[in-house]
């Protein structure tokens, strides 16, 4: 992108039952920003009880409904396809509680604007924990951001932050796959498509009665969210995935081996470890078959990026024509 353009931004917010707090964080956005022509509000109401919608909508912000709670993954993608629909630039997302600076919006679009970054991603962690957020949130998102830096072989500060900005370019590559959430997926997805990641220090406010949407059970979350990766491990890594358990097969087929051979030298007959033998030698087989998987697994990725390529093509043209 170029700094010599003016851009259309929209602003998105998920909301569920947030009839208390949505127009005052409505009220609270920017009317105007410097370097951008048009400015949208999105709210993607996923499947409130209450009045947010209507509230929305009175505002003068697009509203989306989904009939039912779909996730905050799934509301993500709504937005996604709407900023394509309508010829956004730039796709911000924000919670509708408040917790985010709304005054931070053009702080995290400005490195997109001046083609420093292809997307922004918020970082509560600059200063260390955030007052008021539990400790067990903290360490948990330590060690989120600890995997999420591992697989995507970059140094993730906030992986599970919500306030984030998205190029055009950006939001037509992203291909997400989960519901329950989507920012893991959305960092590996994209810094695996070689896209640039720029980390913005945001100030945040945590509610003492607030419940989180998405981590409101850390055990909950924290399955899915290692599924997630774990997936995007398998999806984006097959070959070191698959080697890499496959060595570890065959080294436990080589420990148990090596132990009934050591145990033949001395007694000349593997008895009574014949079953152990059967085992070693079953997990040596085993280790060559997930290492022939890890290679046509590569293969079927190598696959995948170029069909990813087409899609974004594909993608380009449709919403060209809309």
């Amino acid at each position: 992108m170029s700094s010599d353009k003016t851009y259309s931004l929209i602003i998105y917010m998920p909301a569920l039952n947030e009839a208390a707090s949505i127009l005052n964080v409505l009220k609270s956005l920017p009317k105007k920003i410097k370097g951008i022509s048009t400015i949208q509000y999105l709210v993607v109401d996923d499947g409130s009880t209450d009045n947010t919608a209507e509230i929305a909508k009175s505002f003068g912000a697009n509203v989306i409904s989904h009939s039912y709670n779909r996730g905050v993954g799934k509301a993500f993608q709504t937005a996604v396809d709407f900023a394509l629909k309508t010829q956004a630039d730039i796709l911000v997302s924000i919670d509708a509680d408040g917790q985010f600076d709304v005054n931070q919006i053009t702080n995290m679009i400005n490195p997109i604007i001046t083609n420093q970054a292809d997307f922004c991603i918020g970082n509560r962690f600059y200063n260390k924990r955030p007052d008021k957020m539990p400790k067990v949130k903290y360490w948990g998102n330590k060690r989120v951001n600890s995997i999420v830096s591992l697989v995507g072989k970059t140094k993730i500060e906030d992986a599970s932050c919500g306030f984030r900005a998205y190029s055009k370019d950006c939001l037509l590559n992203l291909n997400l796959q989960g519901d329950f959430t989507y920012t893991h997926e959305t960092i590996l997805d994209l810094l695996n498509k070689g896209f640039n990641i720029n980390q913005i220090p945001v100030k945040v406010k945590y509610f003492e009665d607030r419940v989180s949407r998405v981590a409101n059970s850390l055990l909950q979350y924290a399955v899915k969210t290692s599924l997630i990766i774990f997936k995007c491990l398998k999806d984006y890594r097959p070959l070191r995935f698959f080697l890499s358990i496959a060595l570890f097969v065959l080294v436990l087929g080589l420990l148990l081996g090596g132990f009934v051979f050591i145990h033949w030298l001395n007694k000349g007959m593997i008895t009574p470890y014949k079953s152990i033998g059967f085992i070693a030698l079953a997990l040596c087989g085993m280790s060559i078959f997930i290492a022939t998987l890890a290679f046509v697994a590569d293969m079927l990725n190598r696959i995948r990026d170029n069909q990813e390529k087409i899609l974004v093509l594909l993608k380009k043209e449709h919403f060209e024509k809309h």
